[in-house]
This record gives structure tokens, C-alpha cells and sequence, in this order.
């Protein structure tokens, strides 16, 4: 009987053990398996690579060679700024929280690279929330904008004559085409008189003359054309190349300006403020973030300014060489003085490809 009667019991403590209350280390160990279920790691302990994110494998190389030391990285399960005793086991979690297996070399460069990623986009965040209230204030005429009267000048004058220079390109592009098309049509035309002066006796000599003054023309125009496309290429690469690099310098003065100005009142509005412990440590890592922000607006500005004076010294010399290339091409043409049409080319040491050429890509790009 005595055996009878262990029996039910020990049935119903098998069906105890069926459901166990877990443990509060077999809990952190399951709840470290979930946390690092979003890294997957590959039998060697590398990190495999993330689905969401295809750029990983080149951001892990970058880290690798100029990134922080994650030796000295602690990984927290409570997230950033928690507590060291949520540490993350690796392990299962049927072993104690002492015995987990410390997170592989891959874990540790992934969670590294996660938490370099959240800086950069919590740093562009603040510097795009502080960019944006400071440029709707000087919109609205609420907030200061420091303004260097002579050099705004200087750029509006800059993007002014970049906007003529623009139209003068845009013309001679224009003219280019059109000198072009009459010479092909002086060339067909040349082709027929000389072919009716074959046909024609009798006008034989008129056709005759009228030929070869279209073919001279013709030689003319190539010229001519040689000159315009060598001045339009020079005044493209003025307006595309050396203006706009100048530009694209102005507009990185430009956004530091405006960082410059937002990290400015920021500070401005941190030393209104009361002043208690908190405040001060604000405070002076407001005025260090100022201070780097002065140092790259007051750079720039100095680039700025160079960049303008080389520019204007080299618009004058290159402008004085095409325009007298111009004048003395055009004014020889219409003139019909061949020969002084050619020695301009050779002035400027313009070159013309062999005769035949059907297309304007028969001019040497200078």
C-alpha cells in the first residue's frame, strides 16, 4: 500500500516539473539570446552580414582601421547610459549568469559600429534641429546674422557676373551653330556652281567665279569657326570650372556661417540661464562647440576671400586674351583679309584639323 500510494505523488510531481518557474538566470539568459538574435555571428565568431543595412561590411573595414578600440567597449543590455549590471551573456541560458561565454570579436565590432552610427545621427539631428531654427529666425527678422559686408559683396558680384558670363557662352554656342550651318551651306553651294559651270557653257566663267568665291568663304569660315569654338571653350571652362569651384567654396562659408550663428545663440541663450551645476557643464560644452564652429567659419571665410582675389586675376588675363582673339578673328573675316585671319590662329597657337571634316568635332579642343 505504502508503495500505492507514493505512486500518485511522485505522477504528480512529474507533472510539476513540467512547467517550471524560470529562474531569474535562465531569464537574463534568455533575454541575452533575444537581444543578440539581431546580430547574427557565424561559426568562427565573425559578424555576418546585416539585411538592413548593405553598407556594413565596408563600415566594419572602416572601423577596423581607424575606428575606436572596442577592447575597451562595454556592451549593456539596458542600452545607452545603462547600468553595468545588465551585461548581455552570450551563453544559454541554463547556465548562471557567472559562467555565460563573454560576446565574440564580431558582436562586439557590430554593437561598436551601432553605437558610432547612433552618434553621428544623434550629432547631425541636434545640428540640424539648431541650423534650422537659427535660418527660420533670420527669416523671420527674430534672430542676428553676422554678415561681413565686403565679402557678401564680393560673392554677389561673383554670381552676378557668372550669370553674364553665362549668356555670353550661351550666345556663342549659338553662333558657333550658325556659322556652321552656312558653311555647309556655302560649301554645297560652291559644289553647284561648279558643277553648272561644267554644264553651262555659256555662263561657264560666271559660275566659274561664283565657285571659288564660295569655296574661298568656306576657307574663310573654317577659320573663322576654329577661333569662335577655341573662345567658347575657354569661356566654358572660366564659367563651369574656376567660377564654380569658387562658388562651391562659397557655399561650405556659407553653411558655417549659419552653424557659426546657431551654436552663437545657443550659447547666448545657456549664459542667460541660471547658473547651477548642470548649467555649467552645458555651458562649457557649449562654449567648446562654439569655439570649433568660430574656427571653421573664420577659415572658410579666409578661403573665401583668397579664392575670390585669384579668381578675378584670372578672369582679367584669360578675358584679355580671348577677346582680342575675337575681335581680330571676326573683324579679318568680314574684312576678307585671309591672311591675317590665319596668323590670328597661329597667335593663339589654334590648330585646325586636315580639310574634309563634315562635322564641328573637326576643331582641336583647346
Amino acid at each position: 500500500m505504502g508503495k500505492d500510494e507514493d505512486t500518485p505523488d511522485a505522477q504528480g510531481a512529474g507533472v510539476e516539473t513540467l512547467t517550471p518557474v524560470p529562474s531569474p538566470a535562465m531569464t537574463d539568459g534568455i533575454l541575452g539570446k533575444a537581444a543578440t538574435m539581431e546580430i547574427p555571428i557565424h561559426g568562427n565568431g565573425e559578424a555576418g552580414q546585416l539585411p538592413e543595412d548593405d553598407g556594413l561590411e565596408q563600415d566594419l573595414q572602416q572601423v577596423m582601421v581607424s575606428g575606436p578600440n572596442l577592447n575597451e567597449t562595454s556592451i549593456v543590455s539596458g542600452g545607452y547610459g545603462g547600468s553595468g549590471d545588465g551585461l548581455i551573456p552570450t551563453g544559454s541560458g541554463r547556465h548562471p549568469p557567472h559562467s555565460a561565454t563573454p560576446a565574440g570579436p564580431g558582436d562586439e565590432i557590430a554593437r561598436g559600429i551601432a553605437g558610432e552610427k547612433f552618434d553621428i545621427v544623434k550629432k547631425w539631428g541636434i545640428n540640424t534641429y539648431k541650423c534650422t531654427k537659427q535660418l527660420l529666425s533670420e527669416r523671420f527678422g527674430r534672430g542676428s546674422r553676422t554678415v561681413d559686408l565686403e565679402l557678401e559683396l564680393q560673392i554677389e558680384l561673383l554670381r552676378e557676373t557668372k550669370r553674364k558670363y553665362e549668356s555670353v557662352l550661351q550666345l556663342g554656342r549659338a553662333l558657333t551653330a550658325h556659322l556652321y550651318s552656312l558653311l555647309q551651306t556655302q560649301h554645297a553651294l560652291g559644289d553647284a556652281f561648279a558643277d553648272l559651270s561644267q554644264k553651262s557653257p555659256e555662263l561657264q566663267e560666271e559660275f566659274g567665279y561664283n565657285a571659288e568665291t564660295q569655296k574661298l568663304l568656306c576657307k574663310n569660315g573654317e577659320t573663322l569657326l576654329g577661333a569662335v569654338n577655341f573662345f567658347v571653350s575657354s569661356i566654358n571652362t572660366l564659367v563651369t570650372k574656376t567660377m564654380e569651384d569658387t562658388l562651391m567654396t562659397v557655399k561650405q562659408y556659407e553653411a558655417a556661417r549659419l552653424e557659426y550663428d546657431a551654436y552663437r545663440t545657443d550659447l547666448e541663450e545657456l549664459s542667460l540661464g541660471p547658473r547651477d551645476a548642470g548649467t555649467r557643464g552645458r555651458l562649457e560644452s557649449a562654449q567648446a562647440t562654439f569655439q570649433a564652429h568660430r574656427d571653421k567659419y573664420e577659415k572658410l571665410r579666409g578661403d573665401v576671400a583668397i579664392k575670390l582675389k585669384f579668381l578675378e586675376e584670372n578672369k582679367i588675363k584669360v578675358m584679355h586674351k580671348q577677346l582680342l582673339l575675337f575681335h581680330n578673328a571676326v573683324s579679318a573675316y568680314f574684312a576678307g583679309n585671309q591672311k591675317q585671319l590665319e596668323q590670328t590662329l597661329q597667335q593663339f597657337n589654334i590648330k585646325l584639323r586636315p580639310p574634309g571634316a563634315e562635322k564641328p568635332s573637326w576643331l582641336e579642343e583647346q
